[in-house]
C-alpha cells in the first residue's frame, strides 16, 4: 500500500495519507493537519509519486478531525477534488457555521456536567482556540453513507460506517471491483478478509477516544463496542490505520481494545466504590491524573462514556452531577 507518513506531535502519533493512482486517476485517502510542516509533508511525498495537489481526482475522508481532514479543503481548491466522507460529519468538513456552533453548544453543555473546573475549561478553550488554524479552508463534501461504493484512483472501496470515536467515522473495504453484496442492514457481513483502510476506527498503538473525541456521539462506548464486534466478524488480513503503521492482525487488535475497555469499565467501578459518587471529571483524575492540551477533553470524555454506559446498564445512577455505584456487576464481558 502506498502511504505517505506525516507528522503529527498532538493526536495519537504519526498521521498517514493514502495514495491510490492508476494512470491520471489519483486519490487520497485523508490529507492530515493544515500546517505548514505538513502540507510540506503531503506535497513532498505526492512529487516524489509524480503528481501534485492540482492532480487530485478524489479526496476521502475517514472522518472530520483535522489530522485526517484538514488539507482537504486546500487540495480541493487547487484541483477541484472530490471529497467524500459520511453524512454525519459532512457539515463540519464543510464548517458549516449552525454545525460547528452546536459542536461548540454540546461541548461545553458536558464539560459542565462533567464538572471540569473553571481553570482547566478556560485552559482547554485557551488550547482549542490557539488551534483553530489546522482546520484549513473549508472543503465542499460529498456525503456518503454505509455501503456507500466508490471507484478512486482505480481502486473500488466500498463504505462501513463504523462510528465511536467520531460520529462519521467510517472503515473502507478495498474491493476487487464487484458490486457488494453486503446488505446494509446486515449483522454480520458476507464478505470476509482483504484490506481497509480503517482510520481511528482501530489503531496500533493507542486506544482510540471515546466521548470526548467527539462530544455529538450518543452512548459513545456502546456504539463503539458494536463497531469492534462488527470489525471482528470481518476478520480482516490487513487493516491500513489513520495513524502509524498497518495492523497484521485486525481482529486481534480490536479483541484487545474491547478487552481494554471492559479493564477500564472495572477501573471506573473500583473509583466509586473506593471514593463514593463522582462526576466525570474526578473519575478521570483516578484514573489519568493530570491532563493537559486535548486530553483536558478527552479524559473526562472517556470516563463519561463508560459511566454513561452503565447508567444505561442500571450499574450506577445519576443524580445531582454525580455517578453513584448501585450493584457491581460480576460479569464485564457481559456488560461491553
Amino acid at each position: 500500500m502506498d502511504r505517505i507518513t506525516l507528522g503529527n506531535e498532538e493526536f495519537e502519533g504519526r498521521n498517514n495519507a493514502y495514495v491510490l493512482a492508476d494512470g491520471d486517476e489519483l486519490a487520497l485517502v485523508d490529507t492530515g493537519v493544515a500546517t505548514d510542516d505538513i502540507r510540506a509533508d503531503l506535497r513532498d511525498g505526492l512529487a516524489e509519486r509524480g503528481y501534485e495537489f492540482a492532480d487530485v481526482d478524489d479526496i476521502v475522508l475517514t472522518h472530520f478531525h483535522v489530522d485526517h481532514a484538514g488539507l482537504a479543503g486546500e487540495i480541493q481548491r487547487e484541483s477541484d477534488a472530490t471529497v467524500y466522507v459520511h453524512e454525519a460529519d459532512a457539515p463540519l468538513v464543510e464548517q458549516d457555521e449552525a454545525a460547528v456552533a452546536a459542536l461548540d453548544d454540546r461541548r461545553e453543555t458536558l464539560l459542565e456536567e462533567w464538572g471540569l473546573p473553571e481553570d482547566a475549561r478556560e485552559e482547554l478553550l485557551a488550547f482549542l482556540d490557539g488551534s483553530v488554524h489546522i482546520e484549513g479552508l473549508p472543503a465542499e463534501p460529498t456525503p456518503i453513507e454505509d455501503g456507500t461504493v466508490l471507484e478512486v484512483g482505480g481502486t473500488t472501496l466500498e463504505t462501513v460506517h463504523a462510528p465511536g470515536h467520531a460520529a462519521g467515522l467510517c472503515c473502507f473495504e478495498i474491493r476487487d471491483g464487484a458490486e457488494s453484496d453486503r446488505g446494509a442492514a446486515a449483522d454480520v457481513p458476507s464478505r470476509t478478509g482483504g484490506e481497509a483502510f480503517v482510520g481511528d476506527a482501530v489503531l496500533p498503538v493507542y486506544t482510540p477516544n471515546v466521548g470526548g473525541a467527539d462530544v455529538r456521539v450518543e452512548r459513545p462506548l456502546e456504539k463503539y463496542a458494536e463497531t469492534l464486534r462488527s470489525f471482528i466478524d470481518r476478520e480482516y488480513d490487513r487493516v491500513w490505520p489513520g495513524h502509524r503503521d498497518p495492523i497484521e492482525d485486525p481482529s486481534e487488535r480490536a479483541r484487545t481494545i474491547l478487552d481494554h475497555h471492559r479493564e477500564r469499565t472495572g477501573n471506573v467501578l473500583d473509583v466509586l466504590e473506593e471514593h463514593g459518587p463522582a462526576d466525570a471529571w474526578t473519575v478521570s483524575a483516578h484514573l489519568f491524573g493530570d491532563l493537559e492540551g486535548i486530553h483536558i477533553v478527552h479524559g473526562p470524555g472517556e470516563a463519561y462514556a463508560h459511566l454513561d454506559h452503565l447508567r444505561h446498564e442500571d450499574v450506577v445512577a445519576y443524580d445531582d452531577g454525580e455517578y453513584r455505584l448501585l450493584e457491581r456487576p460480576t460479569d464485564l464481558e457481559a456488560l461491553v
